[in-house]
């Protein structure tokens, strides 16, 4: 059996050979002991994230992981400041016009939006960056898309999402896939328009084509963003439309 420095070396060896997680820029701190694996640091952004964990789940050795990852945000924000980002996110989009929301830093609790005879209810909790979504919600695509606003947060460094779904909706391929068209459809940076997505086994695989590789990046984010997303396997390419080539062949 491999000694415990041997598989530190594997561990490592096997995320630095994946150039999105960038090993050298992005280093993590690993604790080896009896089997467990213990991750901490800041990771690139989700995407490292969780290859990060789905190639350390794939070590042989490797009977359990203890995740203590986050990303590093893409603007340095307070958690007072990340809080009022969500809530009036969710408050401005009208698939939560009939939930509950407020919002809970350093145990002050704010209600941001309290509709009459509500059945629904959406708290943020931040804290260190961490956004936690507690409550229940009407839907899976809720849940989904309440968690998804939250990465888009760039002061945000990890999304919990502890949304319950009420009543219970049975989730399925087909679920995730409508959920990442919705929120393709809401990102203003993506043309949903050129993406396809096929779901099987909670693997997404997106195909199409974008204009830039930044517009590429950002819709493999958000397909790793959604709740329920075991992997993505993102075969989206980047060129130029048909009118274009027509217009500057």
């Amino acid at each position: 059996m491999p000694s415990d420095v041997a598989i530190i070396e594997q561990i490592i060896h096997e995320l630095g050979a994946e150039s999105r997680i960038d090993w050298q820029h992005f280093p993590l701190n690993l604790d080896w002991r009896q089997g467990v694996l213990t991750m901490q640091g800041e990771c690139k952004n989700i995407i490292a994230l969780k290859l990060t964990l789905e190639i350390a789940a794939g070590i042989p050795e490797v009977s359990g992981i203890v995740d203590r990852l986050t990303v590093t945000p893409a603007v340095l924000m307070g958690d007072n400041e990340i809080s009022d980002h969500v809530v009036k996110a969710l408050a401005s989009d009208t698939t939560f016009s009939q939930c509950h929301l407020c919002s809970k830093v350093r145990k002050k609790t704010v209600i941001v939006q309290n509709p009459p005879e509500s059945q629904s209810r959406i708290e943020v909790r931040v804290a260190d960056g961490i956004v936690t979504l507690d409550g229940e919600v009407p839907s899976l695509t809720h849940k989904r898309l309440a968690g998804v606003m939250a990465w888009w947060v760039p002061g945000s460094r990890l999304v919990i999402n502890g949304l319950g779904v009420e009543p219970f909706e049975q989730d399925n391929d087909d679920e995730i896939s409508d959920a990442l068209r919705i929120v393709l459809e809401k990102d203003p940076f993506i043309d949903p328009q050129q993406i396809s997505i096929r779901t099987h086994n909670a693997v997404v695989t997106l195909s199409g084509l974008v204009f830039s590789l930044a517009e590429l990046e950002m819709a493999e984010i958000d397909a790793w963003s959604l709740f329920g997303v075991d992997q993505v396997i993102n075969q989206i390419t980047v060129g130029h439309s048909n009118a274009e080539r027509l217009l500057n062949p």
